[in-house]
């Protein structure tokens, strides 16, 4: 469990039948990437607001993140645009899972069309997390192409048991409010970034200045 006085469980304020895709993630650091999957799925699914949801821990990686304040303001500082939210809200609660953190913001805001957003590297692998199969049927799911990940993706798991929920490329406006499950994969130009190559480009760059 995270210490009391790191969390900041402030959550974004949504109207009613507003569009709102949530981007989760250990932010461990907050890159471009975030920044550009999140303008390009506000302008693709016209949605009016991404929420960025910063985890405290990720109970898949071994490696402790940065305190979850500093990665807090770290993520305003780069999303740095008018609809893009970001929150800790998952500190101090029970669970760290997404599914039981989408079934408390579904509860919370019942009125919103929620879309989870995700890597194209999430999708090889969400077959691993915890019910993952209760996402798909909680909101649709906007997948983002990653440099890497596009031919690992179109074979996942996932991808196969919900290959005929796919919702085209032609009509990803129409992924909010969808009938469930449904999910759609976006092609945008792609970003080298990633939080791991920025940690260890960090991690050598520390090494290099003690040497």
């Amino acid at each position: 469990m995270t210490d009391q006085k790191d969390c900041d469980t402030a959550l974004p304020i949504a109207g009613r039948n507003m569009r709102v895709g949530l981007l989760g993630g250990s932010f461990d650091p907050p890159h471009e990437g975030h920044r550009n999957i999140s303008l390009a799925a506000l302008k693709a699914l016209g949605l009016d607001q991404v929420w960025w949801l910063v985890s405290p821990t990720n109970p898949l990686k071994a490696i402790k993140p940065w305190p979850l304040q500093k990665r807090i303001r770290q993520c305003e500082r780069k999303a740095a645009h008018p609809r893009i939210r970001v929150t800790g809200f998952e500190c101090g609660r029970d669970s760290f899972y997404t599914v039981d953190s989408l079934k408390f913001l579904k509860r919370r805001f019942g009125n919103t069309d929620f879309v989870w957003i995700m890597g194209a590297d999430n999708l090889k692998s969400i077959h691993h997390w915890y019910r993952w199969h209760d996402i798909f049927s909680m909101m649709p799911v906007l997948v983002m192409d990653r440099p890497g990940y596009r031919f690992a993706a179109f074979s996942a798991q996932a991808r196969y048991f919900y290959r005929e929920y796919q919702v085209g490329f032609g009509r990803l406006g129409t992924l909010p409010g969808h009938s469930l499950p449904s999910w759609a994969f976006m092609t945008l130009p792609l970003s080298e970034h990633s939080s791991t190559g920025i940690r260890n480009s960090n991690a050598i760059g520390m090494k290099g200045a003690e040497t």
